[in-house]
């Protein structure tokens, strides 16, 4: 399963400054006595700040790996949030929100346009009129230009991991990312290797508002640089704040 043996190395591998500029950037859209809904909320950095800023949130996530490093993050920061185990594609089970977030280019791990409509469609009917849709994907100049031969090694006395990024042969604007693992056992002195293949996907950026708008949102505003900069082609990431007004 995406993320089960990743979800060990998540918190080394990240870089802790982009949580922050997501919650700026998330600060500055939405109200802090908002109910917001953390979507693909990983090990819960960005949900625990959220939490700390004032909010009252949820955080949901595919990964149970992942959602137990969440709680006890949440635990540890003395934050109360209710985290959920659940397909994106289905949010069935959880109430109305002000606002609802989803970052770190997770939509793109959806396989399939149908997927991605059905996820904002779940998103508009969980969010309440007046309501905030936050998230951001990776664009095609990163899966095109940027990603394929990428390569990324990270080693310490008990863990090694091997990144390597592939353009889809199958399919336009995606990516292919083998990942590899070895963790030391002690039991047996030696290291028993995992290897994960993940696999993205975007689309150009009026493809992005077609199918937002038929899910019900307006007034869409996409950015680059975490909102600093106006929209651009040739950037790594897109940020979308997409509202819900009926």
């Amino acid at each position: 399963m995406i993320y089960h043996e990743f979800a060990k190395f998540y918190d080394d591998l990240f870089d802790e400054t982009l949580y922050d500029k997501w919650l700026e950037y998330t600060l500055r859209r939405t109200n802090r006595s908002d109910k917001i809904l953390d979507l693909a909320c990983g090990t819960g950095r960005l949900a625990v700040r959220l939490s700390r800023a004032g909010y009252n949130v949820d955080g949901a996530d595919l990964s149970e790996d992942m959602l137990t490093m969440a709680d006890q993050r949440a635990r540890e920061a003395d934050q109360q949030i209710n985290f959920f185990q659940l397909d994106m594609r289905n949010l069935s089970e959880l109430p109305s929100y002000d606002n609802i977030t989803c970052f770190d280019d997770s939509l793109c791990y959806l396989s399939s346009e149908s997927d991605l409509r059905q996820t904002f469609s779940q998103v508009s009917t969980h969010l309440k009129t007046g309501g905030s849709f936050l998230f951001d994907v990776i664009t095609p100049y990163q899966t095109d230009e940027v990603y394929p031969g990428y390569m990324y090694n990270y080693q310490d006395e008990d863990r090694a991991f091997m990144w390597s990024s592939y353009a889809s042969e199958s399919v336009s604007h995606a990516v292919e990312h083998e990942l590899t693992f070895f963790l030391y056992d002690g039991d047996k002195n030696a290291y028993d290797a995992y290897n994960e293949l993940h696999k993205e996907r975007t689309y150009p950026v009026d493809r992005y508002s077609q199918m937002l708008t038929g899910a019900g949102f307006s007034e869409i505003q996409i950015t680059t640089n975490f909102g600093e900069d106006s929209f651009k082609n040739d950037v790594k990431r897109w940020l979308f704040e997409c509202k819900k007004v009926n």
